[in-house]
């Protein structure tokens, strides 16, 4: 088993689900794999079995530590990886991630490597599922942190930015948006424009109300020449590494309107803690789906949570084209705009 990306909260509620019922119900042997597809490459592994497994429902990250290794951009990765597989005597790999992590389960099931998936993104971008664990957490730290942010801004008349995650989906920004009362939500599905934000600003403002919220996911764009964004270093999966679109809209709309205006860039904190109720049951849900699903040879498709059931996907399908965001949902955000 292996944790790879960005860390969320429910990671451990996978591991723990999949330990308990592979060992009490199959009698299996579990290892878990350190630091992601790393650990798989390095053969750095570490023991998981029920007892190692307890207390860890609660608890955010990732016991078995997590990392965006790619084994295809590594000198001699695949071969590395098939030789850990053959040293391990692996019967199976339960490899749990987003895009990224289960794009190379994916090729490696190509390669004959038998592969199960468990989605796990904090953007809720991954096709194939209708919502991934980490994204309710997610949104309701964004809620609680818009809701503080309200009071200050209502406090000095103040204008405040929040930055959220999202990099190519505007999940986690109109669920928090909608939920904390936001007077504008930008989500990278829609590029904006600044001259019509601070308009819509400007306009509230000039109504007697006296403070507004804006949320803004990370990967949101400016229309072409209206605003312009710096580029920064890429991973090993080729992703640019984002974050300051806040810091740039805040200074914009506070020239351009004269109010004061502030931001927070919420970042990691999002990611950190305590997972929900709901991120517990449906990382739990997924962790017995997942050994279930290995126990019947189902190799090459990720579990997956649709119309309330959890069923089975292939891998090509999860890790094939990103769930953007619903454009109805931005339509219910919109009316509460301005």
């Amino acid at each position: 088993m292996l944790t790879g990306g960005g860390d969320c909260p429910g990671l451990n509620a996978v591991i723990r689900a999949a330990v308990r019922k592979g060992e009490r119900h199959y009698g299996d042997q579990l290892v878990g794999f350190v630091d992601g597809w790393r650990g798989v490459v390095e053969d750095q592994t570490m023991a998981l079995d029920v007892e190692r497994c307890r207390g860890i429902l609660p608890r955010g990250g990732t016991i078995l530590g997590s990392s965006r290794t790619n084994p295809y951009k590594v000198a001699d990765g695949v071969n590395r990886v098939k030789s850990t597989f053959a040293a391990q005597s692996l019967d199976a790999l339960i490899a749990i991630g987003g895009e990224d992590t289960l794009g190379v389960a994916h090729r490696l099931c190509g390669e004959g490597l038998p592969v199960v998936g468990v989605p796990k993104t904090i953007d809720n971008d991954l096709s194939g599922t209708e919502v991934t664990f980490g994204f309710h957490t997610a949104v309701q730290i964004a809620t609680d942190a818009i809701d503080r942010l309200h009071t200050t801004a209502e406090s000095h008349d103040r204008v405040m930015v929040c930055e959220v995650m999202g990099r190519h989906a505007g999940w986690i920004a109109t669920y928090a948006g909608i939920a904390g009362g936001a007077a504008e939500v930008l989500v990278p599905e829609e590029e904006f424009d600044i001259a019509e934000v601070c308009e819509f600003i400007t306009r509230r403002h000039e109504s007697g109300r006296y403070a507004s919220i804006v949320v803004v996911a990370e990967g949101a764009k400016p229309k072409e020449g209206t605003l312009a964004l710096q580029s920064g270093e890429t991973d090993a999966f080729g992703h640019v590494r984002l974050g300051g679109i806040g810091n740039l809209l805040a200074e914009e709309i506070e020239k351009r309107t004269g109010f004061e205006t502030r931001v927070t860039i919420l970042g990691h904190i999002q990611r950190g803690g305590t997972p929900t109720a709901y991120d517990r049951v449906l990382a739990t849900r997924f962790g017995v789906a997942a050994i279930d699903a290995v126990h019947e040879n189902a190799f090459g498709s990720m579990v997956a949570l649709q119309a309330g059931q959890i069923v089975r996907v292939p891998l090509e399908v999860a890790v094939g084209e990103l769930k953007t965001l619903d454009h109805h949902l931005l339509e219910v955000a919109e009316v509460f705009f301005g």
